[in-house]
């Protein structure tokens, strides 16, 4: 009898861990699709981290991820706006996207060129300037469509880094700005392909 309670108890720690685990520490994700390329490419497996935004949230702040972050985001309601709280039924659907602008900021996106302005660069800056290590790694120098737009306060702009035609749905083409509360977290680390393994 010791050793079936004790099979029991281990078996109830194991599954308590990994939810607490997954819930306020780590979480993996595929990549599906090809908005994050050349960074990111379909069936890469990624850790993300969510002690950041566990500990926000434990002092009661929302979670501010740093532009140029890679970030994992829940879209609670396909069919419409990234808002908070109830999902009306509509199963979790998760999206990675870079960070670029932040409450109060204008973004432009004109002749394939994104840029942000804020009270720091009045005359706009290139938010990918830190971000591209280089022509295979990073966002991708041109970007599609016509934008201008002021971020709305506690959401941040997104965008993926493949950002030609219609490859990436992001803030610039439907997907809207994304509320704050809506972020599972950062990338960390890119763990498949083994031979492509990183840090982020």
């Amino acid at each position: 009898m010791k050793d079936v309670i004790s099979l029991v108890s281990f078996v109830a720690c194991v599954i308590a861990g990994t939810l607490i685990l997954n819930a306020f520490i780590f979480r993996s994700y595929n990549v599906v699709g090809v908005s994050m390329e050349n960074t990111l490419h379909g069936d890469d497996r990624i850790i993300v981290n969510r002690l950041p935004v566990t500990a926000a949230h434990f002092l009661g702040q929302e979670y501010v991820p740093n532009r140029g972050d890679i970030i994992v985001f829940a879209n609670g309601d396909a069919d419409g706006p990234l808002t908070c709280g109830v999902k009306n039924g509509v199963k979790d659907q998760y999206i990675i996207k870079r960070v670029i602008a932040f409450p109060g900021e204008r973004v432009t996106v004109k002749d394939g060129v994104l840029t942000v302005y804020n009270s720091e660069h009045p005359d706009g800056f290139s938010p990918d300037e830190d971000t591209r290590k280089s022509d295979t790694d990073g966002p991708k120098k041109y970007t599609s469509g016509e934008v201008d737009i002021v971020v709305p306060e506690g959401e941040i702009f997104v965008s993926g880094d493949n950002r030609e035609g219609t490859h990436s749905y992001d803030s610039r083409n439907g997907l809207g700005t994304v509320p704050y509360c809506r972020i599972v977290g950062p990338a960390l680390i890119r763990i498949y392909p083994f031979d492509s393994i990183r840090v982020f």
